[in-house]
């Protein structure tokens, strides 16, 4: 039924290369099917103005689109001079969603932001970037307390994210473009490792749905997040 093939319950093939950039504390290519999101997270001894001085840390995202990572080029944003809405939303899904999973009183008066380029869209990629994001996070402060610069370790429990809705009338798990373009209902679903829920995103779009079907949804999600976390742990191994 899936214009992919693949059953209801199946995600698309994850894949998590870490160390993918030189520079960077914290680095991962994630792929999820034919979405590739290149995440990346560096450590500044610095916090913004409005946590200076309070002894927490602070964790941000910033999110963005290549050119060519859709079908037809897309103009950088930054030739017109902003970033457009859906981007300054992402991000900002992507640094609370993070921000969840991280004990900031334990991470100290520092900043950690995490840089989620998308390389090639295929659906899914604010949960790509989330996914992706905290493996980058994850090695940034593996740095950190290599180096004794933390006691404890500031991350409380992985965050990973999946998308979820209801295509030609069956719930489905892990949409891609054909399928979220087509979906009567579509939603974000962004957990942490030990089950607790951070943030749900869910939308009719042509469709409404049952509290019965959203309890499919969300047996879906957490299976998924969990095969999720577990690609994670063995990245960062």
């Amino acid at each position: 039924m899936r214009p992919s093939g693949r059953k209801l319950s199946e995600m698309r093939t994850v894949s998590i290369e870490t160390g993918v950039t030189k520079h960077a504390e914290g680095s991962c290519l994630i792929k999820m099917g034919d979405t590739h999101v290149l995440c990346t997270a560096s450590l500044e001894d610095r916090v913004p103005p409005f946590i200076k001085g309070s002894g927490l840390g602070w964790v941000t995202a910033e999110y963005g689109m290549l050119p060519r990572s859709t079908s037809s080029r897309m103009r950088r944003e930054a030739t017109s001079g902003k970033q457009g809405g859906r981007t300054v939303e992402i991000q900002r899904l992507i640094g609370r969603s993070l921000r969840a999973g991280v004990d900031r009183v334990a991470l100290g008066e520092r900043q950690i932001t995490v840089d989620c380029d998308v390389i090639q869209a295929d659906g899914g990629t604010r949960c790509a970037s989330i996914t992706g994001g905290w493996v980058a996070l994850r090695l940034a402060v593996n740095k950190l307390m290599k180096a004794g610069d933390v006691i404890s370790d500031p991350l409380i429990s992985p965050v990973a994210a999946v998308s979820c809705g209801i295509y030609a009338g069956q719930s489905i798990l892990d949409l891609d473009y054909p399928e979220d373009s087509e979906a009567g209902v579509d939603g974000n679903f962004i957990l942490r490792g030990d089950g607790a829920l951070i943030e749900i995103q869910m939308s009719a779009e042509g469709s409404i749905f049952s509290r019965a079907q959203m309890n499919e949804l969300m047996d879906l999600a957490q299976s998924g997040v969990s095969d999720l976390v577990q690609q994670q742990m063995a990245a960062v191994a």
